[in-house]
């Protein structure tokens, strides 16, 4: 098993890497420094929001999987379950990206 970044370093990595490339990147919900888990938000002008957690998988890996994304049609169920993972649990961290193919800057932080 190889050691885990604390996550206030990840995130603190993720923010300054989309700012550096013109995006827009902000913390929604800021979580337990060290250990906190780490939602990705992403979304281009608002638009097309999707959600990202990284979750174990049997190799021993820890992969971000696309858990939501949001429909055009009731836009409010999205931030209900944004607000119901965060009163689940209190040390997540919820980070949105507002940038073209935010995707991308979701996969430095998988290695």
């Amino acid at each position: 098993m190889t050691a885990r970044l604390p996550a206030h370093i990840e995130v603190s990595a993720l923010i300054r890497a989309v700012d550096a490339q013109g995006g827009f990147a902000t913390v929604v919900a800021k979580g337990e420094r060290d250990a906190g888990t780490i939602l990705v938000l992403t979304t281009d002008r608002h638009q097309n929001s999707s959600l990202y957690e990284r979750m174990p998988h049997l190799d021993g890996s820890r992969r971000f999987e696309l858990v939501r994304t949001q429909d055009s049609e009731n836009k409010d169920e999205f931030e209900k379950y944004l607000v119901r993972r965060k009163r689940q649990d209190t040390d997540i961290w919820i980070i949105e990206l507002d940038i073209p193919n935010a995707e991308r800057f979701i996969a430095t932080l998988e290695g």
